[in-house]
Protein backbone atom coordinates (compact mmCIF):
# COMPACT_ATOMS: atom_id res chain seq x y z
CA UNK A 1 0.00 0.00 0.00
CA UNK A 2 3.24 2.28 0.89
CA UNK A 3 4.02 1.83 -3.00
CA UNK A 4 0.46 2.32 -4.11
CA UNK A 5 -0.02 5.73 -2.10
CA UNK A 6 3.75 7.00 -3.38
CA UNK A 7 2.56 6.15 -7.04
CA UNK A 8 -1.57 7.64 -6.54
CA UNK A 9 -1.28 9.92 -3.88
CA UNK A 10 -0.69 12.70 -5.48
CA UNK A 11 -3.12 13.14 -8.21
CA UNK A 12 -5.62 15.36 -6.26
CA UNK A 13 -5.01 18.97 -5.46
CA UNK A 14 -5.94 18.15 -1.34
CA UNK A 15 -3.89 15.14 -2.00
CA UNK A 16 -0.53 16.98 -2.50
CA UNK A 17 -0.48 17.65 0.81
CA UNK A 18 -1.83 15.06 2.76
CA UNK A 19 0.07 12.44 1.12
CA UNK A 20 3.28 12.99 2.39
CA UNK A 21 1.61 12.92 6.24
CA UNK A 22 -0.32 9.74 5.34
CA UNK A 23 3.32 8.15 4.25
CA UNK A 24 4.75 9.93 7.09
CA UNK A 25 2.06 8.00 8.94
CA UNK A 26 2.40 4.61 7.09
CA UNK A 27 5.98 4.83 8.46
CA UNK A 28 5.42 5.09 12.18
CA UNK A 29 2.96 2.22 11.98
CA UNK A 30 5.39 0.01 10.20
CA UNK A 31 7.88 0.79 12.86
CA UNK A 32 5.40 -0.51 15.21
CA UNK A 33 4.42 -3.71 13.11
CA UNK A 34 8.06 -4.56 13.44
CA UNK A 35 8.42 -4.35 16.79
CA UNK A 36 5.80 -7.20 17.19
CA UNK A 37 7.62 -10.48 17.89
CA UNK A 38 7.89 -13.44 15.45
CA UNK A 39 4.94 -16.24 16.34
CA UNK A 40 5.59 -19.11 18.02
CA UNK A 41 3.93 -21.46 15.67
CA UNK A 42 1.91 -20.67 12.31
CA UNK A 43 -1.48 -21.38 12.58
CA UNK A 44 -3.35 -22.97 10.21
CA UNK A 45 -1.59 -21.37 7.31
CA UNK A 46 1.89 -19.69 6.67
CA UNK A 47 2.71 -15.87 6.99
CA UNK A 48 2.52 -14.03 4.13
CA UNK A 49 5.44 -13.31 1.89
CA UNK A 50 5.75 -9.43 2.89
CA UNK A 51 7.16 -8.66 -0.51
CA UNK A 52 10.53 -6.73 -2.14
CA UNK A 53 11.03 -3.16 -0.03
CA UNK A 54 9.21 -0.75 -1.76
CA UNK A 55 11.75 1.31 -3.35
CA UNK A 56 12.88 -2.26 -5.05
CA UNK A 57 9.77 -2.40 -6.78
CA UNK A 58 8.84 -0.50 -9.84
CA UNK A 59 6.14 1.45 -8.30
CA UNK A 60 8.63 2.84 -5.56
CA UNK A 61 11.02 3.70 -8.24
CA UNK A 62 8.30 5.63 -10.00
CA UNK A 63 7.29 7.24 -6.70
CA UNK A 64 10.45 8.99 -6.69
CA UNK A 65 9.28 11.20 -9.03
CA UNK A 66 6.43 12.86 -7.42
CA UNK A 67 8.59 13.19 -4.38
CA UNK A 68 11.93 14.60 -6.06
CA UNK A 69 9.10 17.29 -7.14
CA UNK A 70 7.81 17.84 -3.49
CA UNK A 71 11.01 18.42 -2.01
CA UNK A 72 12.31 21.09 -5.12
CA UNK A 73 9.24 22.89 -4.06
CA UNK A 74 9.62 22.83 -0.84
CA UNK A 75 13.50 23.88 -1.35
CA UNK A 76 13.05 26.34 -4.04
CA UNK A 77 10.18 28.57 -2.13
CA UNK A 78 11.83 29.75 0.69
CA UNK A 79 14.99 29.71 -1.49
CA UNK A 80 13.45 32.51 -3.55
CA UNK A 81 12.16 34.68 -0.76
CA UNK A 82 15.52 34.84 0.69
CA UNK A 83 16.51 35.81 -2.49
CA UNK A 84 13.77 37.88 -2.97
CA UNK A 85 14.36 39.88 0.40
CA UNK A 86 18.44 40.44 -0.34
CA UNK A 87 18.03 41.49 -3.88
CA UNK A 88 14.97 43.72 -2.94
CA UNK A 89 12.01 44.83 -4.67
CA UNK A 90 11.85 46.81 -7.88
CA UNK A 91 14.95 44.85 -9.70
CA UNK A 92 14.30 44.61 -13.41
CA UNK A 93 10.45 45.62 -13.38
CA UNK A 94 9.04 49.41 -14.94
CA UNK A 95 7.96 51.45 -12.33
CA UNK A 96 8.06 54.53 -10.60
CA UNK A 97 8.77 55.15 -7.16
CA UNK A 98 7.13 57.43 -4.60
CA UNK A 99 7.77 60.79 -6.48
CA UNK A 100 7.18 59.34 -9.89
CA UNK A 101 10.71 59.03 -10.84
CA UNK A 102 11.03 56.34 -13.06
CA UNK A 103 12.72 53.25 -11.98
CA UNK A 104 13.29 51.87 -15.30
CA UNK A 105 16.77 50.44 -16.04
CA UNK A 106 18.89 52.91 -17.86
CA UNK A 107 22.25 51.26 -18.53
CA UNK A 108 22.03 51.31 -22.09
CA UNK A 109 18.85 53.81 -22.68
CA UNK A 110 19.70 57.57 -22.76
CA UNK A 111 17.19 59.93 -21.96
CA UNK A 112 15.67 61.63 -24.91
CA UNK A 113 13.13 64.41 -24.77
CA UNK A 114 11.06 65.44 -28.00
CA UNK A 115 12.43 68.60 -29.75
CA UNK A 116 16.19 67.16 -28.40
CA UNK A 117 18.59 65.46 -30.82
CA UNK A 118 20.68 61.98 -30.82
CA UNK A 119 23.06 60.00 -32.83
CA UNK A 120 23.04 56.27 -33.17
CA UNK A 121 26.43 54.93 -32.91
CA UNK A 122 25.33 50.92 -34.72
CA UNK A 123 23.60 50.05 -37.47
CA UNK A 124 19.69 49.45 -37.36
CA UNK A 125 17.79 47.63 -35.52
CA UNK A 126 20.69 47.10 -32.94
CA UNK A 127 20.90 50.58 -32.68
CA UNK A 128 23.20 52.42 -29.88
CA UNK A 129 21.14 55.67 -29.41
CA UNK A 130 23.03 58.47 -27.07
CA UNK A 131 21.85 61.93 -26.99
CA UNK A 132 23.63 64.53 -28.74
CA UNK A 133 23.53 68.41 -29.15
CA UNK A 134 21.55 69.93 -31.85
CA UNK A 135 24.52 72.90 -32.58
CA UNK A 136 26.85 69.44 -32.93
CA UNK A 137 27.83 68.17 -36.22
CA UNK A 138 27.57 64.56 -34.56
CA UNK A 139 23.69 64.96 -34.35
CA UNK A 140 22.47 62.69 -36.70
CA UNK A 141 18.55 62.76 -35.78
CA UNK A 142 15.93 64.80 -34.40
CA UNK A 143 13.91 63.30 -31.69
CA UNK A 144 9.75 63.79 -32.19
CA UNK A 145 6.70 62.44 -30.96
CA UNK A 146 4.87 59.44 -31.65
CA UNK A 147 2.22 59.87 -33.65
CA UNK A 148 -0.94 58.30 -33.34
CA UNK A 149 -0.51 56.51 -36.96
CA UNK A 150 3.20 55.67 -35.86
CA UNK A 151 6.51 57.16 -37.70
CA UNK A 152 6.89 58.69 -40.57
CA UNK A 153 8.63 57.26 -43.46
CA UNK A 154 12.38 57.50 -43.09
CA UNK A 155 12.15 58.01 -39.74
CA UNK A 156 13.13 55.22 -37.15
CA UNK A 157 11.01 54.07 -33.99
CA UNK A 158 12.55 53.53 -31.26
CA UNK A 159 11.07 51.95 -27.58
CA UNK A 160 9.94 53.64 -24.23
CA UNK A 161 12.95 53.22 -22.80
CA UNK A 162 14.82 56.03 -24.55
CA UNK A 163 11.59 57.99 -23.50
CA UNK A 164 12.41 60.25 -20.17
CA UNK A 165 9.41 59.28 -19.00
CA UNK A 166 9.32 55.92 -20.05
CA UNK A 167 5.50 56.57 -21.32
CA UNK A 168 6.27 56.09 -24.76
CA UNK A 169 7.35 55.44 -28.30
CA UNK A 170 9.13 58.08 -30.10
CA UNK A 171 10.15 58.73 -33.99
CA UNK A 172 13.34 59.67 -34.77
CA UNK A 173 13.48 61.73 -37.94
CA UNK A 174 17.20 61.88 -39.91
CA UNK A 175 18.31 65.82 -39.92
CA UNK A 176 20.52 64.79 -43.08
CA UNK A 177 19.37 62.97 -45.98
Amino acid sequence: MQADTMVMGWWGPLSVLITPFTLLGNLSALSGIRRIPEPVKPGFRPPLDPGRPVFRRPAGILALIPLCLVGLVMVAIPLLLIIGLVVGPGHGTDRTDSTGASAYPTRDYPALTVGSCARNDAAWPAEKIKPESCDSSAAQYSVRAWPDGGCASGDHPVGPMYNKDHTGPMCLRPLKD
